[in-house]
């Protein structure tokens, strides 16, 4: 009877201390994809016009317990202007286990872009990027995927200049990214 009841604590100890590989490891590996809606303003000179927009993207990076380093490329696509970006991104994370909160910033290219204005398409010149982010990270527990939830403001000043014509732009929008886990 004791070699029973000691078999069984052991069996117990031992299951509820197995975790998958690893479970246990400090940096985390992701692939994933994101969908986002919100609007942008083109600045022209002193004049400024707005417009709706979608963005389409991915992302690559690592997830460490504080910290997050990303690289992603983003498809925008409006009535008037598509183009690509390609960011840099480090974020902030607060602790917490299932809902965690977190601040980023970005640096990058906005590049292959067009702007339609006055009926004529004009090509946008590839300048540097800067985006800030704020967000909600949802941890699916048993699960290796993330869902971020995130407000996203992308800067590029001097996207055309010619012609005494200076044109800056900004995008703002709100994002779901999924993230697997590898």
């Amino acid at each position: 009877m004791k070699i029973n009841s000691l078999s069984i604590i052991s069996l117990v100890a031992v299951l509820s201390t197995a975790t998958s590989a690893n479970a246990g490891a400090v940096v985390d590996f992701y692939a994933g994809a994101m969908i986002g809606a919100g609007g942008y303003t083109v600045k022209i000179n002193d004049h400024a016009k707005s417009d709706s927009s979608m963005l389409f993207g991915g992302v690559i990076g690592v997830d460490i317990p504080v910290f997050r380093i990303e690289a992603e490329y983003n498809y925008l696509n409006s009535s008037k202007l598509t183009g690509n970006t390609a960011m840099v991104n480090a974020y902030f994370k607060m602790p917490s286990t299932i809902i965690m909160p977190y601040a980023g910033a970005g640096v990058g290219m906005m590049f292959g872009a067009e702007y339609e204005y006055n009926d004529i398409t004009k090509d946008l010149d590839s300048v540097p990027a800067y985006q800030g982010m704020l967000g909600l990270t949802i941890d699916v527990p048993l699960l290796p995927v993330k869902f971020d939830v995130e407000g996203q403001v992308l800067y590029a000043p001097d996207v055309y200049e010619k012609n005494n014509t200076d044109v800056d732009y900004l995008e703002y929008n709100l994002r779901l990214k999924a993230r697997y886990i590898f």
